[in-house]
């Protein structure tokens, strides 16, 4: 009989490999969300004080419906995180006006 992982026949297993490379993560203090009636695209910076450039270090282009899921997913581990360490406090930081590449005429 073969080893079975997956004692749920209705849900199967997935695994997930990690590279060593994208294990090392990627550090960004700032999120630029667009979309599209057919997705939603998440734009990753890395902005440093008195440095009036950046770039995008990482994009992810989502479905709306994964969107959801993960603003659901993301909600549940920001109130775990509370209850274990306290509220995150959100210190209002200004308005920083972005100019983000280059203008498309259609």
């Amino acid at each position: 009989m073969a080893d079975q992982k997956n004692n749920n026949p209705k849900k199967p297993s997935l695994n997930i490999e990690l590279d060593a490379d994208v294990a090392q993560g990627i550090y960004s203090n700032l999120a630029i969300i667009n979309h599209s009636q057919s997705e939603f695209v998440v734009d990753f910076v890395s902005i440093m004080p008195g440095v009036p450039k950046s770039k995008v270090k990482s994009r992810i282009v989502l479905t709306p419906q994964h969107a959801k899921r993960f603003l659901k997913a993301l909600n549940e581990n920001v109130s775990r995180f509370e209850k274990q360490n306290g509220t995150i406090q959100d210190n209002n930081q200004p308005q920083i006006p972005i100019s983000f590449g280059p203008t498309g005429e259609a």
